[in-house]
Protein backbone atom coordinates (compact mmCIF):
# COMPACT_ATOMS: atom_id res chain seq x y z
CA UNK A 1 0.00 0.00 0.00
CA UNK A 2 1.59 3.53 -1.00
CA UNK A 3 2.24 5.13 2.27
CA UNK A 4 1.26 9.06 0.97
CA UNK A 5 -2.34 8.17 0.03
CA UNK A 6 -5.17 8.21 2.99
CA UNK A 7 -7.36 10.75 1.44
CA UNK A 8 -8.66 10.69 -2.05
CA UNK A 9 -11.28 12.51 -4.12
CA UNK A 10 -13.81 11.26 -6.30
CA UNK A 11 -15.00 13.37 -9.02
CA UNK A 12 -17.34 13.07 -12.49
CA UNK A 13 -16.64 15.55 -15.72
CA UNK A 14 -17.98 16.33 -18.93
CA UNK A 15 -21.04 14.34 -20.33
CA UNK A 16 -22.89 11.96 -18.17
CA UNK A 17 -22.77 8.00 -18.55
CA UNK A 18 -24.59 5.38 -17.25
CA UNK A 19 -22.66 3.63 -15.03
CA UNK A 20 -20.86 6.22 -13.06
CA UNK A 21 -23.00 5.90 -9.77
CA UNK A 22 -21.67 2.01 -9.98
CA UNK A 23 -18.05 3.06 -10.34
CA UNK A 24 -18.15 6.26 -7.81
CA UNK A 25 -19.41 2.83 -5.25
CA UNK A 26 -16.36 1.21 -5.90
CA UNK A 27 -14.36 4.23 -5.55
CA UNK A 28 -15.44 4.76 -2.25
CA UNK A 29 -16.12 1.49 -0.94
CA UNK A 30 -13.19 -0.02 -2.15
CA UNK A 31 -11.26 3.22 -0.55
CA UNK A 32 -13.21 2.13 3.12
CA UNK A 33 -11.84 -1.12 2.66
CA UNK A 34 -8.01 -0.02 2.84
CA UNK A 35 -9.26 2.47 5.63
CA UNK A 36 -8.88 5.21 3.13
CA UNK A 37 -10.93 8.81 3.94
CA UNK A 38 -12.75 9.05 0.65
CA UNK A 39 -14.08 12.74 -0.66
CA UNK A 40 -17.38 12.91 -3.41
CA UNK A 41 -16.25 16.23 -5.11
CA UNK A 42 -19.22 17.41 -6.66
CA UNK A 43 -20.08 18.79 -10.74
CA UNK A 44 -16.51 17.88 -11.40
CA UNK A 45 -13.76 20.09 -12.00
CA UNK A 46 -16.07 23.23 -11.22
CA UNK A 47 -16.76 21.71 -7.96
CA UNK A 48 -13.27 21.02 -6.99
CA UNK A 49 -12.55 24.94 -8.25
CA UNK A 50 -15.39 26.06 -5.91
CA UNK A 51 -14.83 23.29 -2.64
CA UNK A 52 -17.89 21.57 -3.03
CA UNK A 53 -16.18 18.38 -1.53
CA UNK A 54 -18.02 16.39 0.76
CA UNK A 55 -16.49 12.97 3.20
CA UNK A 56 -18.75 10.04 1.44
CA UNK A 57 -18.92 6.83 3.64
CA UNK A 58 -19.71 3.61 2.31
CA UNK A 59 -23.73 3.84 3.87
CA UNK A 60 -24.36 6.90 1.64
CA UNK A 61 -23.67 5.37 -1.81
CA UNK A 62 -26.09 2.49 -0.95
CA UNK A 63 -28.75 2.03 -3.46
CA UNK A 64 -27.26 4.02 -6.55
CA UNK A 65 -25.48 1.59 -8.65
CA UNK A 66 -28.72 1.20 -10.77
CA UNK A 67 -29.39 4.69 -11.13
CA UNK A 68 -28.82 6.62 -14.91
CA UNK A 69 -26.88 9.69 -14.28
CA UNK A 70 -24.37 10.86 -11.59
CA UNK A 71 -25.05 11.45 -7.76
CA UNK A 72 -22.12 13.53 -7.24
CA UNK A 73 -23.18 15.76 -10.63
CA UNK A 74 -20.96 16.53 -13.40
CA UNK A 75 -20.05 18.81 -15.51
CA UNK A 76 -17.42 20.72 -18.54
CA UNK A 77 -15.20 23.43 -16.87
CA UNK A 78 -13.98 26.70 -18.64
CA UNK A 79 -12.32 27.69 -15.46
CA UNK A 80 -10.73 24.56 -15.16
CA UNK A 81 -8.69 25.25 -18.79
CA UNK A 82 -7.38 28.48 -16.92
CA UNK A 83 -4.41 28.33 -14.94
CA UNK A 84 -6.06 30.32 -12.23
CA UNK A 85 -8.83 27.82 -12.07
CA UNK A 86 -6.30 25.04 -11.49
CA UNK A 87 -4.81 26.83 -8.99
CA UNK A 88 -8.05 27.27 -6.69
CA UNK A 89 -8.65 23.50 -7.20
CA UNK A 90 -5.38 22.76 -5.80
CA UNK A 91 -5.87 25.35 -2.82
CA UNK A 92 -9.40 23.05 -2.37
CA UNK A 93 -7.03 19.95 -2.40
CA UNK A 94 -4.34 20.86 0.09
CA UNK A 95 -7.84 22.31 2.55
CA UNK A 96 -9.45 19.04 2.52
CA UNK A 97 -6.02 17.26 2.98
CA UNK A 98 -6.79 14.96 -0.35
CA UNK A 99 -3.66 13.14 -1.46
CA UNK A 100 -4.98 11.71 -4.89
CA UNK A 101 -8.49 12.65 -7.31
CA UNK A 102 -9.99 9.99 -9.20
CA UNK A 103 -11.34 11.45 -12.44
CA UNK A 104 -14.39 9.50 -14.02
CA UNK A 105 -14.68 11.01 -17.49
CA UNK A 106 -13.55 11.18 -21.39
CA UNK A 107 -11.09 13.15 -22.78
CA UNK A 108 -11.36 16.40 -21.76
CA UNK A 109 -11.78 14.59 -18.61
CA UNK A 110 -8.42 13.28 -18.55
CA UNK A 111 -6.90 16.21 -20.68
CA UNK A 112 -7.25 18.38 -17.64
CA UNK A 113 -6.28 15.39 -15.45
CA UNK A 114 -2.64 15.19 -17.02
CA UNK A 115 -2.24 18.84 -17.09
CA UNK A 116 -3.17 19.22 -13.53
CA UNK A 117 -0.93 16.32 -12.13
CA UNK A 118 2.08 18.03 -14.30
CA UNK A 119 1.55 21.54 -12.88
CA UNK A 120 0.43 20.37 -8.79
CA UNK A 121 1.98 17.03 -8.43
CA UNK A 122 -1.32 15.66 -7.30
CA UNK A 123 -1.76 11.54 -8.37
CA UNK A 124 -4.56 11.32 -10.83
CA UNK A 125 -6.19 8.55 -11.94
CA UNK A 126 -8.64 8.58 -14.91
CA UNK A 127 -11.44 6.04 -15.08
CA UNK A 128 -12.99 5.89 -18.58
CA UNK A 129 -16.85 7.11 -18.34
CA UNK A 130 -18.22 8.24 -21.61
CA UNK A 131 -21.15 6.15 -24.04
CA UNK A 132 -18.53 6.96 -26.96
CA UNK A 133 -16.32 3.97 -26.16
CA UNK A 134 -13.46 6.47 -27.75
CA UNK A 135 -10.44 6.02 -25.26
CA UNK A 136 -7.29 4.22 -25.83
CA UNK A 137 -6.46 1.31 -23.66
CA UNK A 138 -9.60 0.12 -22.72
CA UNK A 139 -11.73 -2.48 -24.63
CA UNK A 140 -15.14 -0.62 -23.76
CA UNK A 141 -15.73 2.69 -21.64
CA UNK A 142 -18.86 2.86 -18.98
CA UNK A 143 -21.76 3.76 -20.43
CA UNK A 144 -21.19 2.13 -24.15
CA UNK A 145 -23.05 -0.99 -23.23
CA UNK A 146 -26.15 0.74 -21.90
CA UNK A 147 -25.95 3.35 -24.73
CA UNK A 148 -26.33 0.72 -27.76
CA UNK A 149 -28.79 -1.14 -25.74
CA UNK A 150 -31.09 2.05 -25.89
CA UNK A 151 -30.06 2.62 -29.49
CA UNK A 152 -31.23 -1.11 -30.65
CA UNK A 153 -34.56 -0.81 -28.55
CA UNK A 154 -35.21 2.49 -30.44
CA UNK A 155 -34.04 1.33 -33.83
CA UNK A 156 -36.46 -2.03 -33.05
CA UNK A 157 -39.05 0.34 -32.25
CA UNK A 158 -38.77 2.44 -35.81
CA UNK A 159 -38.13 -1.27 -37.52
CA UNK A 160 -42.04 -1.79 -36.85
CA UNK A 161 -43.14 1.79 -38.05
CA UNK A 162 -40.88 1.26 -41.47
CA UNK A 163 -41.90 -2.60 -41.84
CA UNK A 164 -45.94 -0.97 -41.87
CA UNK A 165 -45.31 1.73 -44.28
CA UNK A 166 -42.50 0.72 -46.89
CA UNK A 167 -40.19 3.21 -45.00
CA UNK A 168 -36.70 4.10 -45.67
CA UNK A 169 -35.41 5.06 -42.00
CA UNK A 170 -31.98 6.80 -41.51
CA UNK A 171 -31.36 6.29 -37.68
CA UNK A 172 -28.82 9.10 -36.10
CA UNK A 173 -27.28 8.14 -33.26
CA UNK A 174 -23.84 9.83 -31.04
CA UNK A 175 -20.22 9.43 -32.56
CA UNK A 176 -18.57 12.85 -33.76
CA UNK A 177 -15.19 11.15 -33.87
CA UNK A 178 -15.76 7.58 -33.55
CA UNK A 179 -18.73 4.75 -35.24
CA UNK A 180 -18.57 2.74 -32.28
CA UNK A 181 -22.42 3.09 -30.89
CA UNK A 182 -23.33 3.03 -35.16
CA UNK A 183 -21.34 0.07 -35.16
CA UNK A 184 -22.67 -1.97 -32.37
CA UNK A 185 -26.29 -0.75 -32.88
CA UNK A 186 -26.57 -1.06 -36.57
CA UNK A 187 -25.31 -4.94 -35.80
CA UNK A 188 -27.82 -4.96 -33.65
CA UNK A 189 -30.53 -4.02 -34.85
CA UNK A 190 -30.00 -5.50 -38.62
CA UNK A 191 -29.58 -1.90 -40.16
CA UNK A 192 -29.08 -2.31 -44.14
CA UNK A 193 -25.99 0.13 -43.76
CA UNK A 194 -23.98 1.72 -41.31
CA UNK A 195 -22.07 5.27 -41.85
CA UNK A 196 -19.15 5.84 -39.28
CA UNK A 197 -16.24 8.59 -39.42
CA UNK A 198 -13.11 6.26 -39.64
CA UNK A 199 -14.68 4.56 -43.20
CA UNK A 200 -15.28 6.57 -46.15
CA UNK A 201 -18.87 6.23 -47.47
CA UNK A 202 -19.99 8.10 -50.77
CA UNK A 203 -23.32 8.70 -51.86
CA UNK A 204 -22.71 6.35 -54.97
CA UNK A 205 -21.72 3.11 -52.77
CA UNK A 206 -24.98 3.67 -50.63
CA UNK A 207 -27.28 3.96 -53.08
CA UNK A 208 -25.70 0.50 -54.58
CA UNK A 209 -26.44 -0.72 -51.37
CA UNK A 210 -30.39 0.72 -51.91
CA UNK A 211 -30.63 -0.78 -55.01
CA UNK A 212 -30.04 -3.92 -53.72
CA UNK A 213 -32.41 -3.81 -51.67
CA UNK A 214 -34.93 -2.34 -54.14
CA UNK A 215 -34.10 -5.88 -56.28
CA UNK A 216 -34.84 -7.89 -53.37
CA UNK A 217 -38.19 -6.82 -52.91
CA UNK A 218 -37.40 -5.33 -49.49
CA UNK A 219 -40.13 -3.33 -48.37
CA UNK A 220 -38.11 -1.19 -46.06
CA UNK A 221 -35.01 -0.48 -45.09
CA UNK A 222 -32.70 1.14 -41.81
CA UNK A 223 -29.55 2.76 -42.32
CA UNK A 224 -27.45 3.83 -39.25
CA UNK A 225 -25.70 6.84 -39.18
CA UNK A 226 -23.07 7.66 -36.86
CA UNK A 227 -23.12 12.14 -36.45
CA UNK A 228 -19.53 12.90 -37.25
CA UNK A 229 -20.18 10.58 -40.65
CA UNK A 230 -17.91 12.71 -43.40
CA UNK A 231 -21.57 12.60 -45.12
CA UNK A 232 -22.84 15.67 -43.43
CA UNK A 233 -25.74 15.26 -40.73
CA UNK A 234 -28.38 12.06 -40.96
CA UNK A 235 -31.27 14.64 -42.70
CA UNK A 236 -28.19 15.56 -45.59
CA UNK A 237 -27.52 12.29 -46.11
CA UNK A 238 -31.20 11.41 -46.15
CA UNK A 239 -31.80 14.15 -48.72
CA UNK A 240 -29.13 13.02 -51.36
CA UNK A 241 -30.46 9.63 -51.24
CA UNK A 242 -33.98 10.81 -51.68
CA UNK A 243 -33.28 12.67 -54.93
CA UNK A 244 -32.10 9.34 -56.65
CA UNK A 245 -34.62 6.56 -55.14
CA UNK A 246 -38.07 7.31 -55.93
CA UNK A 247 -38.82 3.36 -54.29
CA UNK A 248 -38.96 4.42 -50.71
CA UNK A 249 -40.32 6.85 -48.73
CA UNK A 250 -37.38 8.26 -46.54
CA UNK A 251 -37.83 9.17 -43.07
CA UNK A 252 -35.30 10.98 -41.05
CA UNK A 253 -34.93 9.97 -36.58
CA UNK A 254 -32.68 11.24 -34.48
CA UNK A 255 -31.83 9.11 -30.63
CA UNK A 256 -30.03 12.11 -29.17
CA UNK A 257 -29.85 12.25 -25.46
CA UNK A 258 -31.93 9.17 -24.86
CA UNK A 259 -28.45 7.27 -25.16
CA UNK A 260 -26.95 9.33 -22.00
CA UNK A 261 -30.21 8.19 -19.78
CA UNK A 262 -31.55 5.12 -18.22
CA UNK A 263 -30.61 2.45 -15.78
CA UNK A 264 -27.31 0.98 -16.71
CA UNK A 265 -27.01 -2.80 -17.79
CA UNK A 266 -25.54 -5.22 -15.90
CA UNK A 267 -22.34 -5.49 -18.55
CA UNK A 268 -21.50 -1.23 -17.23
CA UNK A 269 -22.31 -1.83 -13.67
CA UNK A 270 -19.80 -4.92 -13.60
CA UNK A 271 -17.31 -2.75 -15.85
CA UNK A 272 -17.75 0.95 -13.81
CA UNK A 273 -17.21 -1.89 -10.34
CA UNK A 274 -13.39 -3.01 -11.67
CA UNK A 275 -12.66 0.33 -13.02
CA UNK A 276 -13.51 1.93 -9.86
CA UNK A 277 -12.06 -0.85 -7.86
CA UNK A 278 -8.76 -0.87 -9.92
CA UNK A 279 -8.53 3.06 -9.46
CA UNK A 280 -8.28 2.89 -5.89
CA UNK A 281 -5.97 -0.33 -6.53
CA UNK A 282 -3.83 1.31 -8.73
CA UNK A 283 -3.13 4.67 -6.71
CA UNK A 284 -2.24 2.38 -3.44
CA UNK A 285 0.23 0.60 -5.82
CA UNK A 286 1.51 3.95 -6.76
CA UNK A 287 -0.03 4.37 -10.30
CA UNK A 288 -0.52 8.15 -11.35
CA UNK A 289 -1.36 9.85 -14.29
CA UNK A 290 -2.83 6.70 -15.72
CA UNK A 291 -6.32 5.40 -17.00
CA UNK A 292 -7.67 2.20 -15.25
CA UNK A 293 -9.19 0.66 -17.95
CA UNK A 294 -9.97 -3.27 -19.04
CA UNK A 295 -8.68 -5.17 -21.89
CA UNK A 296 -8.90 -8.52 -22.78
CA UNK A 297 -10.64 -9.06 -19.39
CA UNK A 298 -7.90 -7.66 -17.43
CA UNK A 299 -7.69 -4.51 -15.34
CA UNK A 300 -5.08 -2.22 -16.85
CA UNK A 301 -3.31 1.16 -16.59
CA UNK A 302 -2.86 3.42 -19.53
CA UNK A 303 -1.19 6.63 -19.42
CA UNK A 304 -3.51 9.24 -20.13
CA UNK A 305 -1.55 10.84 -22.75
CA UNK A 306 -1.82 7.74 -24.63
CA UNK A 307 -5.50 7.24 -23.33
CA UNK A 308 -5.60 10.95 -24.67
CA UNK A 309 -4.35 10.99 -28.00
CA UNK A 310 -3.78 7.36 -29.53
CA UNK A 311 -6.63 6.48 -31.80
CA UNK A 312 -8.66 3.68 -30.77
CA UNK A 313 -9.40 1.44 -34.54
CA UNK A 314 -12.71 0.31 -34.97
CA UNK A 315 -13.04 -2.98 -35.46
CA UNK A 316 -12.68 -3.76 -39.53
CA UNK A 317 -13.88 -7.40 -39.03
CA UNK A 318 -16.76 -6.31 -37.45
CA UNK A 319 -17.61 -3.37 -40.12
CA UNK A 320 -16.99 -6.46 -43.30
CA UNK A 321 -19.28 -8.40 -41.15
CA UNK A 322 -21.95 -6.23 -40.66
CA UNK A 323 -21.94 -5.59 -44.26
CA UNK A 324 -22.23 -9.05 -45.31
CA UNK A 325 -25.08 -9.99 -43.18
CA UNK A 326 -26.83 -6.73 -44.35
CA UNK A 327 -26.63 -7.80 -48.08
Amino acid sequence: MGKDIKHIGVLCSGGDAPGMNAAIRAVVRTGAHFDLHVHGVYRGYDGLIDGEVQRVESRDVANIMHKGGTVLKTARSARFRTKEGRKSAYETIMAHDLDAIVAIGGNGTFTGAKIFEKEFGIPMMGVPGTIDNDLYGTDFTIGFDTAINTAVEAIDRIRDTADSHNRLFFIEVMGRHNGSIALYAGIGGGAGGILIPERATDVDELMAVLQKMVKRKKLFGLIVVAEGNENGSCQEVADMVKKNLIEYEVKVAVIGHLQRGGAPTALDRVLAARMGHGAVKGLLEGHSNVMCGVHNNLVVYTPLEDAINKKKKIDKDLMEMAEILAI
